[in-house]
């Protein structure tokens, strides 16, 4: 048995660890996966408390300390509940259908650095992410802000006894999140139960479902600020324009001038105003602290940086709650070397100190091997730094950094750069990203998880999972995405050529890689990067094993049921089991074969006669081998119609990437990719005058026409020429006048006068989806996004703060 420690993080993820003895690991068993399996790899990491669901093999954790209960979950919230127990200073409860991120941190803006606040990092607002967030009250603080969100009935209770909020921000009820609802009502009273002990409760009495919560009798005991501009409401409100607001009632009479003229965010602030009211605080201190007020940034943002680097880009907030968020990210990538740049984390409660102290120990936990930090707190207290054995250099100022660090020091590394935004390291960022033109791809890594655990929801227990990441991983960036499925443990992925697979294990990706191409001038590259052949031939197989000579290799022998495309003919297969049984070394991995109209119910009868020759084929392959390759045949739009062909593994491809070839189920995906360009001139033509290559484009009257900065040079198809495409600016469509050129296109803004010089432009995304684009053209959304020119930047994200 271990000794005794006290606990100082609670972890739920496995991938997450701070390989400490103060972590307690909680084994959750969940839909997907199971954190039993993952005990001896933490125990070997060096973790040594566990809270389990069932008795481990303990001769194996001579020192381990293992608690066994009925519910992980439970026991994480039980001891959050009685943590938050120990505190008696306010904590201010947050729910609602939207807004609960934004008010949560827009309180944490207003408030610091007067009072010492403590708030879930980003959107950790869940059964599991509420007790983790709790979990960071200390002492020193002296306020908690914490935001709750529920699924379904009966999830609010346990969210109440954790965060016992003393004061209650109810932020508007509505169609959001309300799957597991019956109404709008049920939801509502759902989420009230967050504030039953609250002895203060702020909400907009303009939501009837809303106010209807507050006027039963059991709700007397409590201060309710109930605003609106209704009569009735106990705090009334009056918009003499659209920013000056008239405030009356049971706060006293004020006024302010709101910074925001959209509807969400000046009801978000009106919240943060009534609350500050409540607190003491002063007309003109309020008035100075919503001026100030900047925009929330809801994401992490991976970029391509210099010399081969890639930089995470969290530059506008910094708390310790977020940093461990941030460092979970990092820790997702591939590279030899992890770097973090961190400013001073300021309002944190703790003295400079314990503040460096407890940085550094997280630092050594989560395997950082250089440190650069920036401030005064840092610079003046950097001791406990000193007996970590990394690299590591401290400066005063963010400018005193950009003049003497030595940026081509920088080299294959993944670096985080995450400051408070008194530091300005946007200009940090600026420096260490890779130069391209304004033309960028982003990809949502939220949205890509999203979708890969949809798919797995979909599949039968113990069916494997390959991901295809060829072509660019479809134009989304094959390294970037290949670290995230890795970090989500996908079994397996699938690439075109061998180059693609060389290029991921240079980068540090250790999945087995199956190649759909192989040539004989590769085989080697084959050998001396572990990657799996596509054996598709009798000729390629017979000249495979002449170049092997005896040498060890994985193969996954693909077979034609009618693709008619690559794969062994039934006639070939017999001399091609000769050739494996007289060849021991080459073991076959999997056999497979290639559905040709999985995603159209029409074809549905030759589908089924497809996995008929495919399941007789391989009947003949086990028994001629001995023993059973891994069998598959369905894509994406496979998994999706036909879960009874699921076999032994499924290849998911562009389903990953939010798009369902099908049709069927679009519904269910996130679309992953976002084109997006800005206008370069605006100018406008008379009558009668011509736009571009060949005066295609000809103006039938006085025109507006912008110059946007892509072409058929960055894959934006010449097909898109002459009104055919179009493109989103200002939430508008603009047409394409004239002929697409090699890297400027021209769209008619007659129409748009927010366009200008600068404006932003979509090219596909959320409001112009994929589909809709390829149909302009008569194509399919494959070819729109792999024909994305890797000369335009990927920018990938995820959820931050």
């Amino acid at each position: 048995m271990a000794k005794d420690e006290a606990i100082q993080y609670l972890i739920t993820d496995s991938r997450k660890v701070l390989a400490s003895p103060k972590s307690l690991f909680f084994a959750i068993k969940g839909v997907r996966n199971d954190g039993h399996e993952f005990i001896a790899s933490l125990y070997h990491q060096g973790v040594r408390q566990f809270i389990v669901e069932r008795k481990p093999e303990l001769a194996n954790y001579p020192n381990g300390n293992f608690y066994l209960v009925e519910s992980a979950i439970t026991a994480l919230q039980k001891i959050a509940a009685h943590h938050r127990a120990q505190f008696n200073y306010p904590v201010v409860g947050i729910t609602g259908s939207n807004g609960k991120t934004i008010v949560k941190e827009w309180v944490y803006q207003l408030l610091s650095p007067e009072k010492k606040c403590v708030k879930n990092p980003g959107s950790y607002n869940s059964q599991i992410g509420v007790p983790l967030s709790v979990w960071q009250m200390t002492e020193d603080h002296e306020l908690g802000i914490f935001e709750a969100g529920i699924s379904q009935p009966d999830e609010m209770a346990s969210l109440q006894k954790i965060i016992q909020p003393t004061i209650g921000i109810f932020t508007n009820i509505g169609s959001a999140h309300a799957e597991g609802f019956n109404s709008i009502q049920e939801k509502a009273s759902e989420k009230a139960n967050l504030f039953k002990d609250a002895e203060t409760v702020i909400y907009c009495s303009d939501y009837p479902e809303i106010e209807e919560q507050f006027a039963a009798k059991s709700r007397l005991s409590q201060k309710l600020l109930a605003w609106g501009q209704k009569p009735g409401s106990n705090i009334l409100l009056e918009f003499t324009n659209d920013k000056i607001i008239q405030i009356s009632g049971a706060l006293g009479n004020h006024r302010f001038a709101l910074p925001f003229q959209d509807f969400a965010s000046k009801e978000n602030l009106i919240h943060c105003i009534v609350l500050l009211i409540h607190l003491g605080c002063s007309d003109e201190v309020i008035d100075s602290k919503i001026n100030q007020l900047h925009s929330v940034p809801m994401r992490l943002e991976l970029k391509q940086g210099i010399n081969k680097c890639q930089i995470i880009n969290d530059a506008y907030n910094n708390d310790l709650g977020g940093l461990r968020i941030s460092l979970d990210f990092l820790s997702g990538l591939n590279k030899p070397k992890r770097t973090l740049i961190l400013s001073d984390v300021l309002q944190s409660g703790l003295t400079l100190e314990d503040l460096a102290a407890q940085i550094a120990e997280v630092v050594r936990d989560t395997g950082i091997q250089k440190f650069i930090g920036i401030g005064f707190g840092f610079y003046s207290h950097h001791s406990p730094f000193d007996q970590l054995d990394i690299d590591k250099q401290f400066f005063l100022t963010t400018d005193d950094f950009i003049r003497d660090i030595i940026w081509n020091d920088f080299q294959d590394e993944a670096i985080l750069v995450k400051g408070a935004r008194v530091f300005e390291f946007e200009k940090v960022v600026q420096r260490l990203q890779k130069k391209v033109h304004g033309t960028v791809m982003e990809i949502d890594m939220n949205s890509v998880v999203h979708n890969l655990n949809y798919f797995r929801s979909l599949l039968q227990p113990g069916v494997k999972l390959m991901v295809m990441v060829k072509a660019f991983a479809y134009g989304s960036g094959s390294q970037e995405i290949a670290s995230l499925l890795q970090y989500h443990r996908v079994d397996y992925l699938g690439v075109a050529y061998v180059d693609e697979g060389v290029e991921l294990r240079q980068h540090h990706i250790h999945l087995p890689i199956m190649v759909m191409n192989p040539t004989e001038d590769t085989f080697q590259a084959l050998i001396d990067n572990n990657l799996e052949p596509e054996i598709y031939s009798l000729s390629l197989l017979k000249s495979l094993v002449s170049f092997l000579n005896g040498r060890p290799i994985a193969i996954h022998l693909k077979v034609d049921t009618g693709m008619h495309r690559l794969g062994l003919e039934q006639d070939d297969i017999a001399e091609a089991l000769d050739l494996l049984s007289s060849n021991s070394n080459i073991q076959v991995a999997s056999v497979f074969s290639h559905l040709a109209a999985s995603d159209e119910a029409k074809h549905d009868e030759f589908t089924v006669a497809q996995s008929n020759v495919f399941e007789k084929t391989t009947q003949k392959l086990e028994k001629a081998l001995n023993h059973s390759p891994l069998r598959h045949i369905l894509n994406s739009s496979g998994i999706l119609r036909h879960p009874g062909l699921q076999y032994d593994m499924v290849r998911l491809g562009i389903g990953l990437y939010g798009i369902d070839p099908s049709g069927e189920l679009q519904d269910k995906l996130e679309p992953v990719a976002t084109l997006k360009t800005v206008i370069s001139q605006v100018k406008t033509i008379n009558k009668g005058e011509t736009v571009g290559y060949g005066r295609r484009g000809k103006a039938e009257r006085e025109l507006r026409i912008a110059t946007i900065a892509i072409g058929y040079a960055d894959g934006y198809n010449r097909a898109f020429s002459n009104g055919i495409g179009c493109v989103l600016i200002a939430g508008k469509r603009a047409r394409v006048i004239g002929n697409v050129c090699m890297d400027m296109t021209m769209v008619d803004v007659t129409e748009i006068p927010e366009a200008l010089d600068g404006s932003e432009v979509i090219l596909f995304g959320q409001e112009l989806p994929i589909p809709e684009v390829a149909q302009m053209i008569n194509t399919i959304p494959y070819e729109i996004l792999t024909n994305t020119s890797e000369r335009v930047k990927r920018v990938f994200y995820a959820e931050s703060l």
